[in-house]
């Protein structure tokens, strides 16, 4: 036999899948749906806020399925596979993910579909444990408080050192984002951590001078 012929024997001899039945069809079906599901409702624990979305927690139970079916068919023969890895290459996505955590349930439910259709059943229980301990761990590790920014409109002469012995009193100014000067006067944007929100506001817009002040939170994202 020669090389070539070792290489292709080895290779038809991995699709073995053909003789799939109907019980080993709906067996893994089956699993991948009660694991999917599991999913459904850890997901709608873990998102419990206003931009959960019922539609793409079903959206994701049923790419499970959908994908274990896939890699079945796949398994089932080399031009099956072939095809179907070209039909996925001109797929394009273009639904946003709003929040990080969507993105990890997301390949979580592909990962099931994957798992279950090779048929590691026992693989795909344990990671759902493991992903689960892990979810719920971390969620309830309290956050670090995050600044906030703090925007003061004013047209009198005032200095940030004013500004800054202002929110002295209940909190700290931890750097300047931005001061912005106009014909109609200046505004200043402040990363601040405070302590009292309320009184720091009464306490800036109290300096003569300021027409407008804003407290609000940021994630992060904020470029000055």
């Amino acid at each position: 036999m020669s090389f070539k012929d070792i290489i292709t024997d080895s290779v038809l001899n991995g699709f073995s899948g053909a003789d799939i039945t109907a019980a080993q069809i709906l067996t893994t079906f089956g699993i991948t749906f009660l694991i999917a599901l599991y999913l459904f409702f850890v997901y709608r624990f873990v998102t419990q806020n206003a931009f959960y979305s019922k539609e793409y927690n079903i959206a994701m139970v049923a790419m499970s399925i959908v994908t274990a079916g896939i890699i079945m068919a796949m398994q089932s023969s080399l031009v099956i596979s072939l095809g179907m890895v070209g039909a996925l290459s001109i797929v394009r996505f273009r639904t946003a993910i709003k929040e990080p955590i969507d993105l990890l349930f997301l390949f979580w439910s592909i990962g099931t579909g994957i798992i279950c259709g090779a048929g590691l059943y026992k693989v795909a229980v344990i990671l759902a444990v493991c992903v689960t301990i892990a979810v719920a761990v971390l969620k309830f590790i309290p956050e670090i408080k995050t600044g906030q920014l703090l925007f003061v409109g004013f047209t009198g002469r005032i200095s940030t050192d004013e500004i800054r012995n202002a929110v002295g009193q209940y909190g700290r100014v931890v750097s300047v984002k931005s001061v912005n000067v106009t014909s109609s006067g200046t505004n200043s944007v402040f990363e601040v951590r405070v302590k009292d929100p309320d009184g720091l506001i009464g306490a800036v817009r109290e300096l003569n001078g300021v027409d407008s002040v804003s407290l609000v939170a940021h994630d992060g994202e904020f470029r000055g």
